[in-house]
């Protein structure tokens, strides 16, 4: 992925208003991401800790969608699985993302949703330069080229129903 400005991040949303857009925490440390090894731009809302947000590349534009998503339950023991980079995780580290769709139907209620991992940082899990802290990533006999095209395909079928 090419390195993001803060106007490209602003300007890049389709499921919220242009204010909103205007209003959302933008990642400080920009300059500081690994950027040839990210597929899209995944980050928490520090100020709101049901909040997160995510850009990418499709089809030669940036695509912004902002997403919620339920805090862990306390005293759950279970581990759960990333959509989309297989990535497992224990209680927390996977969560369902709902993003509200574009258009009309977003501002009549409508949403989609994808389990994905919590802090956002699938690509680098996928590339094996994050590990996950108790989960695991699962031995494959596809190599990282065909991982890669999984996860991104898996984020953009996402993105269509987003559109959709």
């Amino acid at each position: 992925m090419k390195p993001l400005t803060e106007q490209d991040i602003r300007t890049s949303f389709i499921n919220c208003s242009k204010g909103e857009a205007k209003r959302l925490a933008v990642p400080r440390d920009l300059g500081e991401r690994p950027w040839d090894d990210l597929d899209f731009l995944g980050w928490r809302d520090p100020g709101a800790p049901d909040r997160s947000y995510l850009v990418t590349e499709r089809e030669g534009r940036l695509v912004g969608v902002t997403m919620r998503f339920q805090p862990a339950q306390r005293g759950s023991l279970q581990r759960s699985m990333c959509s989309l980079c297989l990535t497992t995780h224990p209680r927390g580290g996977v969560s369902l993302m709902t993003a509200r769709k574009a258009g009309a139907a977003g501002r009549e209620g409508n949403s989609v949703g994808v389990y994905m991992c919590t802090d956002l940082a699938c690509s680098l899990y996928v590339r094996g330069k994050k590990v996950p802290e108790t989960g695991s990533r699962l031995e494959e006999s596809l190599t990282l080229a065909e991982q890669i095209d999984r996860t991104t395909d898996g984020l953009a079928a996402f993105l269509d129903k987003v559109y959709a």
